[in-house]
């Protein structure tokens, strides 16, 4: 028989990943503000395998506006360059043979707008993800009182969780906002 405060800390531990899923989703949307996480999902051919840009160079943020992006390996500046222009990222490289600067344009209000929208869907999927926790582990609870928890022990054990779940979501709310007022901020 499970016990109520298993229960709970599987649920609590589901919704804690869900929060560190928000944040890296967050991280990669980029906000009209230099942050060296945007190359992250960039790969590029290094002696035959594929690995991020930080593994072949190292990447700086000299200024809000400038990703630097300084090669170890000469050979490296054309297939780096290459890999961020086929990406997403939709910024062109600028190469002066020592350093790829990756100059961050500012964001129009109607790419703003796409962008909050993106996060809002983004918070919402980790807002499902927590709500399947408490769902699950009430589920569980249920089970247990099958096993022969005692039922007022399950209620209380509800509440609890309950309170877990609304702790979590007023947490991604808040990220949002803070997310959302950096993207709208000119």
């Amino acid at each position: 028989m499970a016990d109520s405060k298993t229960i709970i800390s599987e649920a609590e531990e589901k919704m804690d990943m869900a929060i560190m899923y928000l944040e890296d989703a967050l991280a990669h949307i980029r906000a009209g503000k230099a942050d060296v996480r945007l190359l992250d999902g960039i790969r590029v051919d290094s002696y035959g395998s594929m690995v991020p840009i930080n593994n072949v160079a190292a990447v700086t943020t000299p200024d809000a506006r400038s990703i630097a992006i300084k090669p170890w390996d000469k050979s490296m500046f054309r297939i780096i360059e290459k890999a961020i222009i086929d990406s997403e990222l939709g910024i062109m490289p600028e190469n002066n043979g020592e350093i790829i600067r990756l100059g961050i344009p500012p964001l129009t209000e109607e790419r703003r707008k796409q962008l909050s929208k993106q996060c809002k869907g983004e918070g919402e999927t980790a807002k499902v993800s927590i709500r399947n926790a408490r769902r699950d582990a009430i589920d569980a609870l249920k089970k247990a009182v099958k096993d022969g928890m005692p039922e007022d022990e399950q209620k209380n054990s509800e509440a609890k969780l309950q309170k877990v779940h609304d702790k979590y979501i007023k947490q991604i709310d808040d990220m949002l906002a803070a997310k959302d007022k950096e993207i709208m901020t000119v």
